[in-house]
């Protein structure tokens, strides 16, 4: 689940954050890895379920029995108030889309954003999926997203900055016709669903920002519009769209920065895969 992002208080923020970082130990890092393997199997349930003619209530129903069924509990249900297990947010919903009874159509394109909490720690991750056949546009910017969040990753290496992963995830976004959200970004990980340093996929300068270092655990999740980058809160006072309707899609890994690099936490056990390696 993305945090927002007060573009207006980056220079405040980044004093803070440098030293609010909670690194973790080799033991909390498996902890979050399990956190996040549960996180990642009851994804992979819903994204199976997210067929024409399912809800989003049903597909909410299902992550949260598996959840439940493994003694974790669904991490964003009454977070701040919000109701369900899952965010899924539809076609040109962008994050926090609240489950309700619409049901999914053919050519839809579905983000579902999972967390879950075991032995005191979050997992956090999300995918996007088509529903039934989709749009070639469609197929395109779910694969960039996939890809740009890939990009992320690779950069969360000891010694690069902050900076140095916005950049590259921005510019690979960009070279390929698609905007970046700025407003909803990425965080760190562990015993609090939010934790600092605040992550960021755009609008940065190389060189700048926190240093990556062994120890932290952050998510990588930038999202992909079509459009602009411009996004509005609907009246629930959760869902976010795009403000042009564009397509919007995200993915999103937890990680661990080591010595040797990135680690991602947020691993499904083998039978839950999808199809296309998702």
């Amino acid at each position: 689940m993305s945090p927002f992002y007060p573009l207006d208080s980056w220079t405040w923020r980044l004093v803070l954050i440098r030293e609010q970082i909670r690194y973790k130990s080799r033991k909390e890092i498996e902890k979050l890895r399990e956190a996040g393997r549960v996180a990642a199997n009851a994804l992979r349930i819903a994204a199976r379920a997210a067929r024409p003619g399912v809800s989003l209530l049903e597909l909410d129903r299902i992550a949260e029995t598996y959840i439940r069924q493994q003694g974790a509990t669904p991490s964003f249900k009454g977070y701040h108030g919000f109701p369900g297990t899952l965010c899924t947010s539809v076609n040109d919903k962008v994050v926090h889309g609240i489950p309700t009874k619409y049901q999914l159509q053919e050519g839809d394109i579905l983000a579902i954003d999972c967390g879950a909490k075991l032995d005191g720690f979050h997992g956090d991750t999300c995918l996007t999926v088509g529903v039934g056949r989709i749009s070639e546009a469609a197929r395109m910017l779910i694969q960039n997203a996939q890809l740009a969040m890939f990009v992320g990753i690779e950069h969360c290496r000891p010694g690069l900055r902050m900076g140095d992963m916005a950049t590259a995830v921005q510019k690979f976004a960009e070279d390929r016709g698609y905007s970046i959200v700025r407003e909803y970004i990425g965080h760190g990980l562990g015993r609090d669903l939010h934790e600092d340093p605040q992550v960021v996929f755009a609008e940065q300068k190389a060189g700048t920002g926190f240093r990556m270092e062994p120890g932290m655990t952050i998510t990588i999740e930038p999202i992909l519009n079509i459009g602009s980058y411009k996004c509005v809160v609907e009246a629930d006072g959760w869902t976010v769209r795009t403000k042009d309707g564009s397509l919007s899609a995200q993915f999103e890994h937890d990680i661990a920065i080591t010595q040797n690099g990135p680690e991602i936490l947020s691993i499904p056990d083998a039978e839950y895969e999808l199809e296309d390696g998702l």
